[in-house]
């Protein structure tokens, strides 16, 4: 039986995986990816965005508390240091004690910690995906992780991500592909 790790471990895990990918990134910040309009520098901004975001979410702040706080350009001249930063302040947030157990404010509704830690989880795990392609890096994800997170997005969440329009149209998955494929698959994304 393969269980998996406890959110907090996920999230460490998956920020890991992201991180290991912005180290190689040198100069390649305008290759493309594979998501329409966006460069290895937007992907990268992408997340470090979120990563603002959850030191004050999950202390409890409101999206309108947060207002534009973290609008225009997050990166700067030194991209990786500020993305070095930004990991750094979300992973605190999300360990802190009792931050799993707090009520987030999201702009969809009200969730547990927990379930923003998921959320954001899932989200650094497919982008270092993402950033590995466009990289042409070595593109394997934790497969504990990939699992986890394959978990919690079959029970609902693609469901809810797909009518929010925050993913694409489910890929095909080929016969006997492995679980990461799936994991790409149901995000849009084909393997």
């Amino acid at each position: 039986m393969i269980t998996s790790p406890p959110v907090t471990e996920l999230y460490a895990v998956c920020t890991d995986a992201f991180t290991s990918r912005v180290r190689l990134i040198g100069d390649d910040w305008s290759a493309s990816t594979l998501l329409p309009g966006w460069d290895v520098r937007s992907l990268v901004a992408h997340v470090v965005a979120e990563e603002r975001w959850t030191p004050p979410l999950m202390a409890g702040a409101t999206i309108e508390e947060i207002g534009d706080r973290f609008d225009g350009d997050l990166l700067g001249d030194d991209p990786v240091a500020a993305y070095s930063d930004a990991a750094a302040a979300a992973l605190a947030a999300v360990v802190a004690p009792g931050a799993m157990d707090r009520t987030v404010h999201l702009s969809f509704g009200h969730v547990p910690g927990a379930e923003y830690a998921m959320q954001l989880a899932a989200d650094h795990l497919v982008h270092a995906w993402d950033l590995a392609r466009a990289l042409g890096t070595d593109a394997a994800l934790d497969p504990v992780a990939v699992r986890a997170v394959l978990a919690w997005f079959g029970c609902g969440a693609e469901e809810a991500y797909r009518a929010a329009g925050v993913i694409g149209p489910r890929a095909a998955v080929p016969a006997g592909a492995d679980v990461q494929a799936e994991l790409l698959a149901r995000f849009g994304r084909a393997a």
